[in-house]
């Protein structure tokens, strides 16, 4: 197992075998959620911490804390160890689960952040990487999901709160909302490239179970975390909002993708900037990468992040990259001095540590920031940014934009017999044919008496998803039906245009859309990109 911030995944054919052999468990083997009690947290503290950490990002860097799931490992515990005495008797084994340890081993999680807070952090996140339905299904611990986000915020806040009162100024929790173990965009499947494991709606669910547990256990933001799939994260944003929506709280939001290789992309195969692009709808208090890389590796994308954003920067590297055998040689003061230069270079506004890190290294690089000043906002040029797997940027020198219209039932006799033939590889080359013609959107449209539309949308746009040189560009979402530009919008990991009411494309109805709304009614949109922006 590498020394991680989080659990390492394991192999998606072994999640799934893992997962039906715990629907195969017999009820009693799975853990049942138990009452416990909910302390409300004090609404004007939190509003008056929150206000303090925006006035403090653009005073000095803040620090965030470093990795969980190493300093877990190196309490080198069995499977005993993890079940502790509540969980003795569970029918699944629980080693590995390290968000589990929030309930049957709380005083390490809570020393942990100790840990961290003593080296200087200002900002630590709750033990809840893995805190979702989703993945503590391959544990046959899912009911335990409310609690395990209500009592660690609970845990990170008393050693936040004992840190601030001792030092005389506030320290702050983050709810980390980890990216799940499935992907929404792309097939788990390589001969059904179509098909998902996972869908947006499910992943809504999910992330509301968890960040309403964050909320009421009192943390400060919600940071969606380690994004390798855009789609992943503009659901755990829909849910926060819908969160905000029925609670009448708002916290600020963050976001950190992770960049997996050398080529700069997500695993999902976004660039920086498209993600960017794709979740600025969000506006988050900070956005960021961690995670994969290390900080040498990380800086150019971190560069084209702060030059891109309008928003806070942050970092968070790997120390290094893993060695052969999983693990991190870059000790704390090269680490620190590789991050010393983000500051240096006006960068960042947090730094923290992922995989590999420690409190020593947060200690360093505490000590190697001071009098260093934040990357000071600036005004970035106002233009319409949309994204598919690369961004598209329209300004006033772009006003001309083509849009491919062959991928279009009601304008095409032969796409349309195409999909009305389920020949869908084929539709794909006539998608793929409009993008290498030079079509900067592809404008796609369902509408035909004698099709499902929405199921038809929906099986297109997820195979454009597998096809790199056709989701390189952004889509355009066409329908006469709200349902199927809804469903369209469920898909798509990019920033799209929906085109509503049959309008056809270069007519100003075609709008920017990131997410689909909620409520059920146009009037209700979800962050939707406000006009020139």
């Amino acid at each position: 197992m590498s020394a991680c911030r989080h659990a390492t995944h394991p192999p998606p054919a072994q999640v799934r075998a893992d997962r039906e052999a715990a629907r195969e468990l017999p009820a009693a083997a799975r853990a049942v959620a138990t009452p416990y009690a909910l302390e409300p947290p004090d609404e004007t503290e939190r509003r008056t911490r929150v206000e303090r950490l925006k006035r403090l990002l653009g005073e000095r860097i803040v620090l965030l804390d470093g990795a969980m799931g190493t300093m877990i490992q190196g309490h080198k515990l069995d499977e005993r160890g993890f079940r502790g005495e509540r969980l003795r008797e569970h029918g699944r084994d629980l080693r590995g689960n390290n968000d589990i340890l929030t309930l049957t081993r709380p005083q390490i999680i809570t020393d942990i952040h100790r840990a961290y807070l003593a080296a200087g952090a200002d900002i630590i996140e709750t033990n809840t990487f893995n805190s979702n339905a989703i993945s503590q299904a391959d544990y046959a611990t899912g009911a335990l999901v409310p609690e395990l986000n209500y009592r660690a915020a609970r845990l990170a806040r008393a050693a936040a709160d004992e840190f601030a009162q001792r030092a005389g100024e506030a320290r702050f929790v983050a709810g980390a909302l980890g990216p799940t173990n499935r992907m929404s965009s792309m097939s788990p499947d390589v001969n059904d490239p179509g098909h998902r494991s996972v869908s947006f709606d499910e992943l809504v669910a999910a992330y509301l179970e968890a960040a309403r547990g964050l909320l009421l256990g009192g943390v400060d933001l919600l940071l969606i975390e380690t994004v390798f799939d855009t789609l992943n994260a503009k659901a755990a944003i829909y849910a926060a909002f819908t969160l905000f929506d029925e609670t009448g709280i708002t916290l600020p939001l963050a976001l950190s993708g992770t960049i997996t290789d050398a080529s700069g992309r997500l695993l999902s195969g976004q660039t920086t900037e498209a993600f960017w692009n794709s979740i600025r709808h969000a506006q988050p208090l900070f956005v960021g990468l961690n995670c994969a890389l290390g900080g040498r590796q990380l800086r150019p994308y971190v560069e084209e992040l702060a030059a891109a954003a309008d928003t806070y920067v942050c970092a968070y590297p790997n120390a290094g990259l893993p060695n052969a055998f999983g693990e991190y040689d870059e000790g704390p003061a090269e680490t620190a001095d590789i991050l010393r230069e983000y500051g240096e270079s006006g960068l960042v506004n947090v730094v923290g540590g992922c995989c590999g890190t420690t409190p020593e290294h947060i200690r360093l690089l505490h000590a190697g920031l001071q009098g260093r000043a934040p990357r000071r906002l600036a005004a970035v040029p106002v233009k319409c940014r949309l994204a598919g797997l690369e961004p598209l940027n329209i300004d006033d020198d772009s006003l001309f934009v083509n849009v491919g219209e062959r991928t279009n039932v009601t304008g095409s006799a032969k796409f349309r017999k195409l999909i009305e033939a389920g020949d869908y590889g084929a539709a794909l080359e006539v998608a793929r044919q409009q993008v290498v013609s030079g079509a900067q959107v592809i404008d796609v449209n369902m509408d035909e008496g004698m099709l499902d539309s929405q199921a038809a949308m929906v099986r297109f746009l997820n195979l454009v998803a597998a096809e790199p040189d056709i989701a390189r560009v952004p889509v355009m979402i066409d329908s006469s039906k709200w349902s199927v530009i809804e469903a369209g919008l469920k898909c798509v990991q990019g920033k799209p245009l929906d085109q509503p009411e049959g309008g056809r494309a270069g007519v100003p109805r075609a709008r920017p859309h990131a997410a689909p709304p909620r409520g059920g009614g146009g009037g209700h949109g979800l962050r939707r990109a406000r006009s020139g922006r």
